[in-house]
């Protein structure tokens, strides 16, 4: 897994990881890479520093008070994006059918006019929602992953 730190055309940052570099590449390339804050479609990978440790400096070095502190608080205090995409995920859930990995079907039958038209939100593979897009077929990636609905 690589993590990148990605930025919109409206400034935006934000953080996604990837399989690798090349699943981001894939991805992206297919219009499968929307910001995070906006839903804009031009996202590129921004200037990013690696973060490497040996195993000498993390066995001898330990964490300081600050360092503490300011990993507790990101954790503690949301900032706006991930407020903004908690709201998102609610709406959608409160709003909308969950179809599970039936998404790609359900959105074919829908746009085809074989089943009621609602809104549903589901999980599909890479190459099945590329095929929807191609089709024509109005999706668009959540920038979460959706709760599995059980019975």
């Amino acid at each position: 897994m690589i993590k990148f730190t990605l930025k919109c055309e409206h400034d935006h940052l934000f953080d996604s990881w990837f399989q690798s570099a090349e699943a981001y590449d894939k991805l992206s390339n297919a219009g499968l890479v929307t910001c995070a804050v906006c839903g804009s479609l031009d996202v590129e990978k921004t200037l990013m520093a690696p973060r490497v440790h040996d195993s000498r400096s993390r066995a001898t070095a330990p964490a300081t008070e600050s360092d503490t502190a300011s990993h507790t608080a990101s954790h503690t205090a949301p900032d706006t994006a991930e407020q903004a995409l908690r709201a998102l995920k609610k709406q959608v859930e409160d709003n909308s059918e969950y179809v599970g990995m039936n998404f790609a079907r359900e959105a074919r039958d829908i746009h085809d006019g074989l089943t009621p038209e609602r809104a549903i939100y589901g999980e599909a593979r890479p190459d099945e929602a590329k095929k929807l897009i191609e089709d024509g077929i109005p999706v668009a990636p959540l920038p979460f992953i959706p709760g599995r609905k059980t019975n």
